[in-house]
């Protein structure tokens, strides 16, 4: 017997008769939106595991649902009694199915709130004042967002805004399998890229299980992972995000090439090996390595010595190889 339903008898209460997805697609004639990247997940077996890998949800907890759809792991979250749920849907198809959802809960005494958002707009912090209660993130993701979503999450988590004003938040996410399988990548693995680094500087992150894609309706291309990521207390770096996230974003711009191919191009082409040959050898690290075969700690330490760089020249920081003229026509003296 689940924590959940034990305490809901001994409450006293049962937990209503909720319809079934299959009964909520077909009542409101409900279809998926390919240029959505929307997939239903019929299999309450699969919404329940997926909720379960979010850990104990307390009854005093918030649950922030992004993209709840029709509603699958919707009631795979009721199930679990959190004092709060909060669902954040953009298409307004699903508003109806969502709506009597929260009516058929109504008995458990879930405060649910709906609303009709682009979770990459959504305003956590006035939607979360309580900070004494614990907040979990769960979403079956849009293919389309989920990356650019993530990585909002990792700035806010690193400034400690949003949803991640306390340190316990834990985001209990769907990916495609190649997305999830780059996130949890470690060193020297064929996966390993930008998403990788930025996901393990500050979070610790788990690969829970994989959905094969008949699961879903309509059926993607791909598998889906479930991966849970767990905010470190202490993250690795205390360099401002957007740095990082550049840096990063150059050192794996080339992934096959030596790392300092990618590296070098965070400065103009006048004395550009210069530069690179010299910060590497402060950062202690090998300029011929492949991006994929950088150690978490040596990608900070090139971070670090470019943060130092900049401070000494600040118009660099300005530069962009790809950007128009006028930000390449950035000159600088050793």
């Amino acid at each position: 017997m689940s924590t959940a339903t034990a305490r809901v008898l001994s409450s006293g209460l049962r937990l209503p008769p909720l319809p079934t997805i299959r009964d909520l697609v077909k009542l409101y004639k409900l279809q998926a939106i390919k240029q959505l990247s929307q997939n239903f997940l019929m299999d309450e077996r699969l919404t329940d595991k997926i909720v379960k890998c979010a850990g104990d949800i307390q009854d005093r907890d918030i649950v922030l649902e992004v993209g709840p759809g029709p509603g699958g792991i919707t009631r795979s979250i009721i199930r679990r009694q959190p004092q709060r749920l909060i669902l954040v849907e953009k298409d307004i198809r699903f508003l109806p199915t969502l709506e009597l959802l929260k009516d058929c809960a109504s008995p458990l005494n879930i405060n649910i709130d709906i609303h009709n958002n682009d979770i990459l707009k959504f305003n956590v912090e006035e939607a979360v004042t309580d900070l004494t209660r614990r907040l979990h993130l769960i979403g079956n993701l849009p293919f389309s967002i989920s990356t650019r979503l993530l990585i909002n999450w990792f700035k806010d988590l690193s400034l400690r805004r949003g949803a991640f004003r306390r340190y316990d938040t834990c985001m209990t996410l769907t990916f495609q399998k190649e997305v999830a399988e780059r996130i949890c990548a470690p060193t020297g693995h064929e996966q390993r890229c930008r998403l990788s680094v930025m996901s393990q500087i500050w979070t610790r992150p788990v690969m829970k299980f994989l959905i094969p894609g008949k699961a879903f309706v309509p059926k993607p291309e791909v598998d889906v992972g479930v991966v849970k990521l767990i905010p470190l207390k202490t993250p690795k770096t205390d360099l401002p995000f957007d740095l990082v996230e550049k840096v990063m974003r150059h050192i794996f711009h080339m992934r096959q090439k030596y790392c300092r191919r990618g590296y070098a191009t965070l400065f103009p082409p006048d004395n550009r090996e210069e530069v690179t040959n010299e910060l590497f050898k402060l950062a202690d690290v090998k300029d011929t390595l492949r991006p994929f075969e950088l150690t978490l700690d040596e990608c900070l330490r090139l971070a670090t010595v470019y943060s130092n760089f900049i401070n000494d020249h600040p118009t660099i920081a300005n530069y962009n190889f790809r950007g128009p003229k006028n930000l390449r026509d950035i000159s600088f003296t050793m």
